[in-house]
């Protein structure tokens, strides 16, 4: 069984000392993945140097996505209240841009490597990704990525990631792979779309990728849909309108539902004369951006949930789908294995059978008496019978590598996704060993044992989210009132403090 190197084991501990500190409640969750990666490397699901604490980020998560023109990095320093990122019509920055907190008054920007070779932001690893889409990809990490390190209150507690818009950039496929990954990872999703261009054409990869594709996931509810610089519209004989059509645009990719928000940037905003007018825009904007940074606020809240959900999923489906799908690759190689070992003893025999036919009467007696002599002859007996079974032996575990080599190619050729490829074909490679019998259905590392951990850490996460529960409602009544400034003191995670204690440790 493979055990996790030294570097994760260094990485969870710091991790744990972090949440002490930042919030308690989920150090339990961490222990909670550790045993779940127990599991994982007694079955071959994990490599050493893989735990599925560092598959999820630990850090409330909001991704900024949509094209070049939609006014995201405007949004993010008007949220910020500090210019950190880049603003114009054109593609003006074309990576995926992390932003977090530092207590440093100077901006840092950083290289893609800062965030490849650190498991607590959402794109460790990701050279490994770029590599699996083009070879040589992963070693110009930093054309894909940068990250950026901000004074600004809004940022403790929460990190930012600005996407490249899709038509602007070049580096098409790892971009949209880059895109999917973060999207999953992400606590809450703003999809902004460019209201001077509302027509479907104009936003149709947003439409594709961010819309169509994301609508029926079981997670649609941290999508926000943004019709930004709404402003532009001010002269319009009927600017409602230009949202009306984005609204159809969405609905025509199945989004009937979600919430919708149009506004614009305050200090960018085009002068609308109309007085009525410019108050009604203005009413909009502002109920719409109080709201969309309430969702911001929250997801400090949202982040210890899924972080528990996240421990329970991986639980469940280690034993609903892993487990299962390794008993059927099992079965197949069994089969296989079954089929050579039955054919080559038929073939044998018939051979033996067809080759004493052959002998003429004379050969064929003394062939008789020869083995019968043999057989009154203990010691060669047993050295015959010795030689014969070594080949039996050999015949049988070469049909087990060969029958091993023809499931690991099914696996190749069944799924998409290289890293399910990886772990499946390690675990299946588990059972294959010299000392599995081909009859034991179980997959190796799946035991009594490993069941009652499961159900363990299962009851263990369904007790995380009820201590949640109470932590953030109260339907008694009966808890005093708590200060909204004593919340915020709960919920502060990416200090420049806890960052720079945690490098020391």
């Amino acid at each position: 069984m493979s055990r996790p190197d030294k570097h994760i084991k260094k990485r969870l501990k710091s991790l744990e000392l972090h949440l002490k500190e930042e919030n308690p409640i989920l150090v339990s969750a961490v222990e909670g993945f550790r045993q779940l990666s127990r599991i994982g490397y007694s079955m071959g699901l994990l490599a050493p140097n893989e735990s599925y604490a560092t598959q999820i980020p630990w850090w409330p998560l909001i991704s900024v996505l949509g094209t070049f023109s939609a006014g995201k990095s405007t949004f993010i320093n008007q949220y910020l209240s500090y210019p950190l990122q880049d603003t114009g019509n054109q593609a003006v920055d074309d990576k995926f841009t992390v932003m977090c907190y530092s207590g440093e008054k100077k901006v840092r920007t950083l290289p893609g490597v800062a965030l490849d070779a650190d498991p607590r932001f959402p794109f460790y690893r990701t050279s490994e990704e770029l590599d699996r889409v083009e070879s040589g990809q992963g070693s110009r990490i930093d054309a894909y990525l940068q990250l950026k390190t901000c004074r600004s209150d809004r940022l403790k507690g929460r990190i930012l990631i600005d996407s490249p818009g899709f038509d602007a950039d070049e580096q098409r496929s790892a971009t949209l792979r880059l895109t999917n990954h973060i999207i999953d990872l992400s606590d809450l999703v703003l999809v902004f779309f460019d209201a001077r261009h509302p027509e479907p054409g104009a936003m149709g990869d947003t439409l594709a990728h961010l819309v169509r594709a994301t609508k029926d996931r079981t997670d649609s509810s941290k999508f926000l849909y943004i019709l930004n610089q709404i402003d532009t519209t001010a002269r319009e004989d009927n600017p409602e309108e230009v949202i009306g059509a984005w609204q159809r645009a969405l609905a025509r990719e199945g989004l009937t539902a979600g919430r919708f928000y149009s506004i614009y940037d305050p200090e960018a905003a085009v002068p609308i004369e109309n007085e009525a007018l410019r108050r009604r825009f203005e009413w909009k904007r502002d109920q719409d951006l109080s709201e969309i940074h309430q969702r911001i606020e929250q997801v400090s809240v949202e982040r210890a949930y899924r972080i528990v959900g996240a421990l329970e999923k991986r639980a469940h489906e280690i034993e609903d789908y892993y487990v299962p799908e390794l008993r059927r690759l099992i079965a197949r190689w069994r089969g296989k294995v079954l089929r050579w070992d039955i054919g080559g003893l038929l073939l044998a025999g018939t051979a033996g059978a067809s080759a004493s036919m052959l002998l003429p009467p004379a050969m064929a007696d003394s062939v008789k008496t020869g083995f019968s002599q043999l057989m009154d002859k203990p010691a060669l007996s047993l050295a015959a019978l010795a030689v014969l079974g070594t080949l039996v032996l050999y015949l049988h575990f070469l049909a087990r590598s060969w029958s091993s080599d023809r499931v690991l190619h099914e696996i190749a050729g069944k799924y998409d996704d290289d890293k399910e490829v990886e772990r499946l074909s390690r675990a299946f490679k588990r059972n294959t060993g010299l000392w599995r019998s081909i009859f034991d259905p179980d997959p190796a590392g799946w035991n009594g044992r490993s069941r009652r951990a499961l159900k363990r850490i299962i009851g263990e996460a369904n007790q995380l989210v009820q201590t949640l529960n109470d932590r953030f409602t109260d339907p008694s009544g009966k808890r005093p009132v708590v200060e909204e400034a004593e919340e915020v003191d709960e919920t502060k995670v990416v200090s420049g403090e806890v960052m720079a204690r945690e490098e020391t440790v």
